[in-house]
């Protein structure tokens, strides 16, 4: 099983997205609620456009 993005309503009504793992852990959240899937969803999209390339930096 491959990493997956799980995209669910909070008990607040607002749309959240956390990155699981293949094992099953989440390894990522969305630090915001959204008002809509969509808007939830194009925070999705940028992380999958901008993880791919980012740099590790310590500080």
């Amino acid at each position: 099983m491959a990493a997956k993005f799980e995209l669910y309503k909070d008990a607040k009504g607002e749309y959240r997205w956390r990155l699981k793992a293949s094992n099953g852990q989440t390894i990522a959240t969305g630090g915001e609620g959204y008002s809509s899937a969509s808007s939830a969803k194009a925070g999705i999209d940028s992380v999958k456009r901008n993880a791919a390339d980012a740099e590790i930096e310590e500080v």
